[in-house]
């Protein structure tokens, strides 16, 4: 059917279940991977995170003789000295996943999406940045990013150039660390390697409080959040001389 099987993979099935009804399963394989078209680093800096497994009994003899027998998600891949195991959960799993909205006081849109509709195609919101310096889970850049530095906390960080092109990882904190040179912390370490030089994207991120949205971004109309709900703090306290009760917002 125009795809292309290798024998030479060494895959050694383990355990598996299976069950009827919406219940989610799971499957192991384990062995050592042996692939021109898939390598160790890549695997290890998560391009093949969340990939789609299909499982098939086929003839040998007449490959044309086939049948897919299950479908399956790519979960966490452990490495020993010799050998790896990768988990294979089933489609059920995806239902696990958040769907609807809750209600709650932070907003719950992704900064510039179709939810959020703020445009962050302009500087300074989007910038691009060469790397002075890089480590594990750390870069310096000596780039203007043209806005405070702090403002890119929370935001998303995406290299360009090198051997790390379209990787990315969300910004823990970006801080000034001499005159001319910023250091971005990032929440989990680009696994390949970054060298000075290499160019990449940074975007600025969002707390989800409605105060950085109307003060910041002048998107307060989008907001995507429950700012005036009271919460349990507002809800159990006792009331005493002196509180307001006039039903006003509880946060302004």
């Amino acid at each position: 059917d125009g795809t292309r099987f290798e024998a030479a993979t060494g895959l050694t099935a383990s355990e598996a279940e299976a069950a009827l009804g919406l219940g989610a399963t799971t499957g192991e394989v384990e062995g050592a991977l042996s692939a021109a078209s898939i390598e160790e680093a890549d695997i290890a800096a998560g391009r093949f995170d969340g990939a789609t497994i299909e499982t098939f009994v086929v003839d040998w003899q007449n490959p044309q003789a086939h049948v897919r027998i299950d479908l399956s998600d790519l979960g966490e891949v452990r490495r020993g000295e010799t050998a790896f195991t990768a988990e294979l959960r089933s489609v059920a799993a995806r239902l696990d996943a958040v769907h609807g909205r809750i209600y709650r006081r932070r907003c719950d849109a992704v900064l510039g999406d179709a939810r959020c509709r703020f445009d962050l195609s302009e500087p300074p919101f989007t910038v691009e940045c060469a790397v002075h310096s890089a480590g594990e889970g750390w870069l310096v850049t000596q780039t203007s990013l043209g806005a405070p530095p702090d403002r890119y906390g929370y935001g998303r960080l995406t290299m360009l150039d090198g051997e790390a092109t379209g990787l990315s990882a969300d910004v823990s904190s970006a801080v000034t660390a001499t005159t001319d040179r910023v250091r971005i912390a990032l929440s989990s370490p680009i696994v390949a390697a970054i060298a000075a030089g290499d160019r990449f994207r940074l975007v600025q991120g969002c707390d989800k409080l409605f105060s950085t949205c109307r003060e910041r971004f002048g998107n307060h109309l989008n907001f995507r959040g429950f700012p005036h709900i009271p919460g349990t703090d507002a809800s159990l306290q006792a009331a005493k001389s002196g509180d307001v009760h006039d039903g006003s917002p509880v946060v302004p």
